[in-house]
């Protein structure tokens, strides 16, 4: 059984920083990809970014330049280091996880099976 529990979320003025960490259970070991969905009420979801075993990764973007994701596979955990943080940067971010998953061409994936439950990120002026 695959979870993911997510960690990191918070508030933050303009500008400011946040890093959110995803550790995952149950993914067959280093093959997967892991990565951030953002979801406010009212509006579709948005891939943010990703990243799969070899560590090629994919950016939303609206988020390149600001945010990196990263991977430590013997932790089963991937982090989103956020800068540079605007007002339209707060919602709920998810951390997802694809078993046997790779990521081609930088392109952002829409397949996730699992997901967490959300951590909020609120960035004010």
């Amino acid at each position: 059984q695959v979870q993911l529990v997510e960690s990191g979320g918070g508030s933050v003025q303009t500008g400011g920083s946040l890093r959110l960490s995803c550790a995952a259970s149950g993914l067959p070991s280093g093959n997967y990809c892991m990565g951030w969905f953002r979801q406010t009420p009212g509006k579709e979801r948005e891939g943010v970014a990703q990243i799969d075993r070899d560590g090629n990764t994919a950016y939303a973007n609206f988020v390149k330049g600001r945010f990196t994701i990263s991977k430590d596979n013997a932790e089963a955990t991937a982090h989103l280091q956020m800068n540079s943080l605007k007002l339209e940067d707060s919602t709920m971010y998810y951390c997802v996880a694809e078993p046997w998953c790779l990521l081609l061409r930088s392109l952002l994936r829409d397949d996730f099976t699992y997901w967490g439950q959300g951590t909020q990120v609120t960035v004010s002026s």
